[in-house]
């Protein structure tokens, strides 16, 4: 365990006249870098990287910079409000928290009781840590029902890695790989889960070859050795053509694969249906290309894959996760140093114990909406969101009458915006906490005031796989705003399950920390705690999978009646599967490229960040400007079947022609009307959620890949 120190921050403090300087660590997004705040007269004047911390190293992005403008902003909900006219009037009155928690409390039993605790469905956003809280409440209420982002973002991951190898592999840059192979991710741009652009870029700068796989030109493709520029939607298909070039070239570490591998005669059979000669025609990435990427990977040692939720919103989720990670078994880099590493947690409490899963009924499992159709997210106890939405609008297969967002705004992040819109009008009732009136918060019934991370305390990343876990400190309080594990522990007693909740939530972190023999006042004096690490693990244990070795051919997937071997999947919409819609629609549109300021829908309204990005913006390459008739900078619209966006226009080369890229989640908090403008530039109007789209074992929507024309505003 870390002990507690400060670095040189006296002299600062004495110069800029700070009263005081708190370590914490960052949550504006997946996040988890360490910080110093920095206090005067009670109020945060200023906020850095921490250089001790093991994580950041003294790096941060905008958006931690700027996290005391999200926290006292103006327009921040700092009480709980209740609506008092129709939905989306924006009429609202204030009300005390027991007021809100009671009328909530109240709802939710009434509708447990008429209706069962299934027609509840719980949900939360990504990035707020309230994962395994949110699990808790709906688990020993009785819903098997909650909404997240993971059916289609990082779930895949962990759920995939549990059924091949046991794990979530999590590259090692500590050790520095001597090749790193950048798939579906911008980490210097998106800092995801696990990762930060940090100890990757320090790992090029001594010198690893970099493979790029992406669409674009971005700053990481850019710097590569090898830039695979395929086409959207055929990840599974390009790793497959590698995995070819790597077996029929021998380049495979034979002792790997002779003695714990599983399944490896089928799965080089389902390989060899991919040929470079094939897969050139379905990436459109030149089969040379293919060959000298998966040789430069296969014979480079320690090798590495960066992989990022780009993969994951596809209809072939699952299958592209498991193949990347067939890549990292088969050459020899799973739990390598340098590679890809199966890190242990810390002794503390699991996500899955946190979540009280247990509790849950098989009975009441068995309600899980989808359950049947999406085995493997089921078995992730995750759910696809078109299943919530047909319950509330059908009533199929039960009715759905009560949601309950713990800082999510799926009106913006779900496929299908229109859709969403009229489940969210319709359902019952809804509560939803945030830190603003966002779009969906304006359809809701009650709305609760977040506490943001400077305002809670908390044990941070300790439901990710890099192995760490840290203090995070409350440091200052905003009107009334509470944590949400404070008000979901508050609220568990009210609708009778407080027997397996605690007085106060410092009772669950105390709980989460009491296999390592201390409690949370003695954890949050220490910098960081982190599990034992060792490599090569499988050589005396196995891996965790039911035959103990690394599943090319996953037992777990056939028992559910999935193919056992990964393959590739056309996309629902493109030149070759719909070439009839495709002459009416004829560009292939990529959504969600990541900004440096924003975190999927949030801080639209903190001004250091918007000054960042001002407008939506769509790319396109200038030749496809100027065959439809755009200007660099005009309000553009882009049209699919299910409906038209504007975005501004933005040229850029480094893209094919027959592509366009534009951006997710846009909302307009400056426009004060309660609609905010959702539907004027958000993506997800456009995309599709219709469940023949969407993965078929993990239920992952395939919001990343579909056909648009585009056109100016003007005509």
């Amino acid at each position: 365990m870390a002990e507690f120190t400060y670095s040189n921050v006296e002299k600062e403090m004495e110069v800029y006249g700070f009263d005081a300087v708190v370590k914490s660590y960052c949550r504006m997004c997946h996040g988890g870098c360490g910080v110093l705040v920095y206090l005067k007269d009670g109020r945060v004047e200023k906020i850095a990287g921490d250089p001790e911390c093991p994580i950041n190293h003294g790096t941060l992005c905008p958006k931690g910079i700027a996290s005391a403008q999200l926290a006292y902003h103006p327009d921040r909900l700092t009480h709980p409000v209740r609506r008092v006219g129709p939905k989306a009037s924006g009429q609202w009155e204030r009300i005390s928290w027991d007021e809100a928690l009671d009328t909530i409390a109240e709802r939710i039993n009434q509708t447990r009781d008429e209706c069962g605790a299934e027609s509840i469905v719980m949900g939360y956003g990504t990035g707020r840590e309230t994962d395994g809280l949110v699990y808790r409440f709906a688990n020993t209420l009785g819903t098997p029902n909650v909404l997240t982002a993971g059916h289609f973002c990082y779930g895949p991951r962990i759920a995939t890695g549990i059924l091949t190898c046991g794990s979530n592999p999590v590259v090692d840059y500590e050790n520095h790989p001597q090749c790193i192979m950048v798939w579906g991710n911008n980490i210097v741009i998106s800092n995801p889960d696990e990762y930060k652009g940090e100890p990757f870029s320090v790992s090029l700068n001594r010198g690893a070859k970099l493979i790029t796989v992406d669409p674009r030109l971005t700053r990481v493709a850019a710097r590569s050795d090898v830039w695979l520029q395929l086409r959207p939607g055929t990840d599974a298909a390009l790793a497959l053509g590698m995995l070819h070039v790597i077996i029929h070239e021998e380049l495979y570490d034979e002792d790997f694969v002779e003695n714990h591998v599983h399944g490896w005669d089928p799965f080089v059979k389902r390989v060899n249906e991919y040929p470079p000669d094939r897969v050139e025609q379905i990436t459109w990435v030149p089969r040379e290309k293919i060959r000298e990427a998966a040789r430069l990977f296969a014979t480079t040692k320690p090798a590495a894959i960066q992989w990022g939720v780009a993969i994951e919103q596809q209809i072939n989720c699952a299958d592209n996760n498991r193949l990347l990670m067939a890549l990292m078994g088969i050459t020899g880099n799973i739990d390598a140093p340098g590679g890809q590493v199966l890190f242990r947690p810390p002794k503390v409490r699991n996500i899955g114990e946190f979540g009280a899963h247990k509790q849950l009924s098989k009975a009441q499992a068995a309600k899980r909406l989808g359950g049947e159709r999406f085995r493997l997210a089921s078995n992730f106890a995750v759910i696809n969101p078109k299943c919530v939405w047909d319950a509330i609008l059908e009533e199929k297969p039960y009715p759905v009458k009560m949601l309950f967002f713990v800082s999510s705004n799926p009106l913006m992040t779900r496929a299908n915006a229109r859709e969403v819109y009229r489940a969210l009008e319709k359902v019952e009732f809804m509560a939803v906490s945030d830190f603003f009136l966002t779009p969906t918060a304006e359809l809701a019934d009650i709305v609760l005031p977040a506490a943001t991370w400077l305002e809670m305390d908390y044990l941070g990343n300790f439901l990710l796989r890099h192995g760490y876990v840290l203090p995070r400190r409350k440091i200052i309080q905003v009107g009334e705003c509470r944590s949400d594990h404070d008000m979901l522990n508050d609220l568990a007693h009210r609708v009778g399950i407080g027997e397996h909740w605690w007085n106060s939530f410092e009772g669950g972190l105390d709980y989460v920390l009491e296999p390592m023999g201390i409690t949370w006042q003695e954890f949050q004096k220490t910098d960081h705690v982190r599990g034992e690490v060792a490599y090569y693990k499988y050589k005396d244990k196995g891996f965790s999978t039911p035959t103990r070795k690394f599943e090319l051919y996953s037992t777990k997937l056939e028992e559910w009646g999935y193919d056992p071997l990964p393959r590739h999947r056309e996309p629902p919409e493109s030149p070759y599967s719909t070439p009839e819609l495709f002459e009416e629609y004829p560009y292939i549109l990529i959504t969600g490229r990541r900004m440096a300021g924003f975190f999927h829908s949030e801080n639209r309204q903190v001004p250091w960040l918007r000054e960042l990005h001002r407008d939506p913006v769509v790319e396109i390459h200038p030749d496809t400007a100027q065959k439809v008739g755009i200007r660099e900078g005009d309000w553009v619209v882009i049209e699919s079947p299910r409906g038209k966006v504007r975005q501004r226009a933005k040229f850029i080369e480094g893209m094919d022609p027959r592509v366009v890229s534009a951006e997710h989640a846009w909302w307009f908090p400056e426009q004060k009307d309660p609609a905010h403008g959702w539907a004027e530039s958000n993506i997800n109007v456009l995309t599709d959620n219709a469940y023949e789209s969407c993965d078929p074992a993990m239920g992952a929507t395939n919001i990343r890949t579909l056909l648009c024309r585009i056109y100016p505003e003007s005509r």
